[in-house]
């Protein structure tokens, strides 16, 4: 019975390589637990939010696809002409019953199943993977449109060219699964593989941490080739002493900040009830005070980042260091490396046949 916490991986930085272990594709969605008990169906999230309302339609697909009694642990995605798009799946979570039917329609998710806790009577979770994913795969009928069963390989060299290959599909990149492992709620038995990369970016303000006590974020920018500076995201992640030493090293910057700020709009009262970038609350920040502080567009911070996903970073950041010997005007979008769509057919059909 929900809730269930699914289980965890822990990051690495190469494709792990050891005798047992199963690899799978590491999905950019949500991740979901599906409770089905007869005609009930529940779709539980990560942090024990039930998603079932937000996607109507693959309740009525699961209830096709899915035995009558079974917890499946997987993914919602939605897929587009390109690969996987985050942002038209975040916005599916809407709070207004018509609009989540409108979007049901026009943007409709699917499921993507990697893992079986339960069937009819059985507690599944104390078998190895292995086992698991045999049952799974005996369970799933993927006939139906937008169910899947997640590829999987025990050749570590298809893992990494899945890892290469289909990045600019949108996915995360590669998951290693011991095989004789249990399933274990809200453990690190797993080992997650991302991309990773780093770029020059402007430092062109910053938000203070929730307890008010040091620097808790950077807000970074980059231009076009118009000479447009555009909010790619922020860089994050400090320790306490590293935030209180950000205060002091940014202060200087303060100073007249805003007189020809490029963003100088969004510091105003206005923008922040709007919901304009980069100040705004909005629907997804959960109430959080998105408040910022500009300084002058004179730093450059080396940043780590995983993927781009519509000119922004997919995922916060991190701080490597700050550059003296580059100008803001040399950051331009130009040094991003977004890698070339793949098609997700390729990927869908590489290992169901037992590779």
């Amino acid at each position: 019975m929900p809730p269930v916490k699914p289980m965890l991986a822990k990051a690495v930085h190469e494709v792990p390589r050891a005798e047992g272990l199963a690899y799978e594709p590491k999905w950019d969605g949500f991740r979901c637990v599906v409770f089905r008990d007869g005609d009930e169906i529940e779709l539980g999230s990560r942090n024990d939010r039930p998603l079932t309302r937000y996607f109507p339609e693959l309740v009525d697909l699961l209830a096709d696809a899915l035995p009558p009694r079974c917890v499946v642990d997987g993914e919602i995605i939605v897929v587009t002409g390109t690969g996987l798009d985050f942002d038209t799946l975040q916005n599916r979570l809407h709070p207004a019953a018509s609009r989540v039917k409108k979007l049901a329609a026009e943007t409709p998710a699917s499921f993507v199943a990697f893992d079986l806790l339960a069937l009819g009577d059985d507690d599944l979770t104390e078998k190895p993977f292995t086992e698991r994913r045999e049952l799974l795969e005996s369970i799933v009928d993927t006939e139906f449109a937008r169910v899947h069963l997640t590829p999987l390989t025990r050749d570590p060299d298809v893992a990494e060219d899945w890892f290469t290959r289909f990045e600019g599909a949108g996915f995360d990149g590669v998951m290693a699964k011991p095989g004789d492992s249990p399933y274990q709620q809200d453990k690190r038995i797993m080992w997650k593989v991302k991309h990773e990369r780093t770029a020059d970016c402007v430092v062109a303000g910053f938000r203070m941490h929730k307890d008010g006590k040091g620097v808790g974020s950077l807000l970074l920018g980059l231009y076009d080739d118009n000479g447009t500076l555009h909010h790619v995201g922020v860089a994050s992640s400090f320790t306490a002493a590293r935030r209180a030493e950000l205060v002091d090293e940014l202060e200087p910057l303060r100073r007249n900040a805003l007189d020809a700020h490029p963003w100088r709009e969004w510091a105003q009262a206005e923008a922040h009830e709007s919901g304009r970038m980069p100040g705004g609350l909005s629907r997804w920040s959960g109430g959080k005070d998105l408040s910022w502080e500009p300084v002058r567009i004179e730093l450059v911070a080396e940043v780590r980042y995983e993927n781009v996903l519509a000119g922004r970073f997919r995922h916060g950041g991190r701080l490597v260091r700050f550059r003296p010997d580059r100008t803001p005007e040399s950051c331009t979008y130009s040094q991003l490396d977004e890698a070339v769509p793949a098609e997700l057919i390729d990927l869908f059909s590489a290992t169901q046949r037992g590779n």
